[in-house]
Order: structure tokens, then C-alpha cells, then sequence
């Protein structure tokens, strides 16, 4: 019985341009501390420091000090300020506007990076072109994160906003995931297999990797309702392993609990993770039972681990109260996680069969 490698064309042109894959992992990495620098921009209170939208000439900060006077006035006319900063010094601005300002020049850095790195494979040819026009999607995707961006932090600057919108941020967090998940996978999918492996758990491994998008989601409403600095205890809430119904849907319509309510959202996220991890042990020990020894068991065996030291720092940064240290470790963990379910994935469904089958 012979082996055949799926996709042959695109693993030739993998192995013959290795510029590519570091290409888009280094596109991954930019990402990666884009969402970590976005995490601190969000428990800093910096987000809605800069109040337009200037995707070329707001790349350059104030440079005088009628500059910064200027941009101070727009800031003290939002609600943010009104509500909730008034009285806040320049220096105090300065500090949460180089925050936000360092965040929308990382996404400007990432937008050139990334199509630079399209434009060399579009016009060199260097891969066939139904992979050219993914990664052409793939900077849509990019495109659409960056307006997505904007459209949350309009919402903070509505009248008596002094946040942004939970759901707003839940799809920014979800999009900048989405495009995340997909230049990694891309970028494994051109990494040459190093060894044979079975294909089993492939139903598994995505049903994993929904789960790790559904556990982020929930994460982002917790993040944009501030459901962490609430019910500070574990493993009860409120004195209890499940709060009554009267907390969980105090608000009305129902709906509006699901994206509001600080109890039923936390209580969401506590379940999301218990949910996660019985997944990937259920996942482990079926790929152990199937393929002992295979790289998707040890695959299987490392996210378990990941899954593991999250929820533990989830734990921690409930009980601290969200400190900014372990807010930003939550959310960069919650991502490498993402990443390695999402190599999990692609190597699983990338893997050697054989032919006919």
C-alpha cells in the first residue's frame, strides 16, 4: 500500500520557499503581541484616549504642545472623561494616549507587514494562485479587524459610555483570533511533514479547537462587561457552585443577560472552562488509546497541559482581581493555547493516508 502526501503542489512549493512560512510566522508572532498589547490597552483604560479615526495621518502623535492641548480637548469631551476621568491630568492623558497610539501603529505595522509579504508571492508567483487568492482573503480578514477595531471604540464614545460595547470588543477579540488562527495554520500547512502519522481524532481536534473560539468569546464578554472584578471567589459564586436564577437573569430582555449581566456572563466562562478541559483529557486519552506514541497524541497531550496552566491562571487572576500582570498572561496563554490547537488541526487533517482513501 502506498503513501501519498495531500496537496503536493503546495508542499513543493512549501519546501522551495521557506521565506514564506517565515514570512507568516512572523506575521503570527506581530500578532500575537498585538493582541497582548491590545489586552493592556484595555485594563489600562487607554482605548478611548484617542477619539478619531485616521488610518494614514493619524500615525503621527502630537508633536507640540498646542498639539497635545488639542488632543486633550477632544478627549475631554467624550463621556469617558465626563463620566469617569474628569479632573485627569495632561500627563495622565499623555500616558493612556501613548498606549492606545502604540496599539493602532502595531495594527498599521502589521497591515504593511502582512501585504508586503502578499505582494512579493503575488508578483514573484512564488505559490499557485487558489493559494494566492487565500491569502488574499486572509488580509480582507486583516482589513475587516482593523474597521471592527474602530466600530468598538465608536461605541465607548456614544453618550454615558465610559467602555466600550462587550459585544463589540468579543468581536474584535474573535476576528483578531480568526485572523490569528488562520496564518498559523497556514503556516504549519507549508511546514513538510517530518514523519508518517494516523489520522485518527480528526473530529476530535476540531471540535477542540470550536471550543478553544467559544471559550475566547466568552472571554471577551467577560473582559468587556469587567465580569472579572466581580464574584472573586472559587470555586463558588456568591456562596455558591451555581448563583440562583434571580442573578443569572436579573436583566431584561433575556437576551441582554448573556452579554451584560456580570453574573450570568462569568458563570459562562467558568462553565466554558470546565467544558474545555474535560474535552481535551476526553481528547488525550481517546488519541492514547488509538495512536499511542503518535505526534497528535503528544499534540493532544501538550494542549491538555495548556488548557491546565489556563485555567489554573484563570483561577489566580480571579482571586487577585485582575491585576494587569495576570490579566495579560490570561489573555497571551488563551492564545497560545488557540495556536496549538490550531497546529493540532491542521497536521491532523494534513497527515499522511493512504491513497484511495
Amino acid at each position: 500500500m502506498t503513501i501519498a502526501l495531500e496537496h503536493p503542489r503546495l508542499a513543493a512549493a512549501a519546501s522551495g520557499h521557506p521565506g514564506i512560512r517565515r514570512w507568516l510566522w512572523a506575521t503570527a508572532f506581530l500578532v500575537f503581541v498585538m493582541i497582548v498589547v491590545g489586552g493592556a490597552t484595555r485594563l489600562t483604560g487607554s482605548g478611548l484616549s484617542i477619539t478619531e479615526w485616521r488610518p494614514v495621518t493619524g500615525a503621527l502623535p502630537p508633536l507640540t504642545d498646542a498639539a497635545w492641548a488639542l488632543e486633550f480637548d477632544k478627549y475631554r469631551a467624550s463621556p469617558q472623561y465626563q463620566l469617569l476621568n474628569a479632573g485627569m491630568a495632561l500627563a495622565d492623558f499623555k500616558f493612556i494616549y501613548w498606549w492606545e497610539w502604540g496599539h493602532r501603529q502595531l495594527g498599521r505595522f502589521i497591515g504593511l507587514f502582512y501585504l508586503a509579504g502578499f505582494f512579493v508571492v503575488a508578483l514573484r508567483r512564488l505559490l499557485p494562485w487558489p493559494q494566492v487568492a487565500l491569502l488574499f482573503g486572509m488580509g480582507l480578514l486583516l482589513g475587516l479587524q482593523g474597521t471592527i477595531g474602530w466600530i468598538m471604540v465608536a461605541s465607548g464614545l456614544e453618550p454615558g459610555m465610559v467602555a466600550v460595547a462587550p459585544v463589540k470588543l468579543t468581536l474584535h477579540l474573535t476576528f483578531a483570533g480568526l485572523f490569528f488562527a488562520s496564518v498559523v495554520a497556514y503556516a504549519t500547512w507549508l511546514t513538510p511533514l517530518r514523519r508518517v502519522e494516523p489520522r485518527q481524532g480528526r473530529a476530535g481536534a476540531r471540535f477542540l479547537l470550536l471550543m478553544l473560539f467559544v471559550q475566547i468569546a466568552l472571554g471577551g464578554l467577560v473582559a468587556g462587561s469587567k465580569a472579572g472584578f466581580t464574584f472573586n471567589t472559587w470555586p463558588l459564586m456568591d456562596g455558591a457552585l451555581m448563583p440562583p436564577a434571580s442573578t443569572l437573569f436579573a436583566g431584561s430582555p433575556l437576551w441582554e443577560n448573556f452579554v451584560d449581566n456580570v453574573a450570568l456572563v462569568q458563570f459562562n466562562h467558568r462553565i466554558g472552562a470546565y467544558l474545555l478541559l474535560a474535552l481535551a483529557l476526553w481528547h488525550l486519552f481517546a488519541l492514547r488509546r488509538a495512536a499511542p506514541g503518535s505526534g497528535g497524541t503528544r499534540r493532544a497531550g501538550a494542549i491538555t497541559g495548556l488548557v491546565l496552566a489556563q485555567s489554573a491562571l484563570g483561577i489566580v487572576t480571579l482571586l487577585l482581581v485582575v491585576p494587569l500582570w495576570a490579566g495579560l498572561a490570561h489573555q497571551a496563554l488563551g492564545f497560545a493555547v488557540l495556536a496549538m490547537g490550531v497546529v493540532h488541526v491542521t497536521r491532523t487533517e494534513q497527515g499522511l493516508r493512504p491513497e484511495g482513501a
